[in-house]
């Protein structure tokens, strides 16, 4: 198995996964304006003939452990994100709880600029 290396280019929203220099997955997100603060997953996407080698999971665990170490909740707004969460509460649960108001205020703002998505 090749090793997968995930980068945040955070300036992008963007959370990479590559085996080399190939781009082989992305999870698209945004940061969440003002308070609460949080990282938000709008979608994982894994690239034709790369799929089934856990980097959807890969990206989604080092999305976690990114927002674990900033001290934000994780809003997984992306259907992937959330069933992965729901599997794996334990990795999942590294980063603090997102609240309900948290969830409903990330789903205004991505409402308010879904051309983007």
């Amino acid at each position: 198995m090749t090793e997968t290396d995930i980068r945040d280019d955070r300036a992008r929203g963007r959370f990479e996964a590559y085996e080399g220099e190939e781009l082989v997955g992305v999870i698209g997100y945004f940061v969440m304006a003002g308070a609460p603060a949080a990282l938000v997953a709008v979608h994982t996407v894994v690239e034709q003939g790369h799929e089934g080698k856990g980097i959807a999971g890969a990206l989604v665990k080092e999305f976690y452990v990114t927002a674990a170490r900033e001290g934000v909740p994780v809003v997984p707004l992306c259907p992937y994100a959330a069933r992965w969460t729901q599997r794996h509460p334990d990795e999942a649960a590294v980063a603090p709880a997102a609240s309900e108001e948290t969830v409903r205020a990330a789903q205004a703002q991505l409402k308010a600029d879904s051309g983007r998505w």
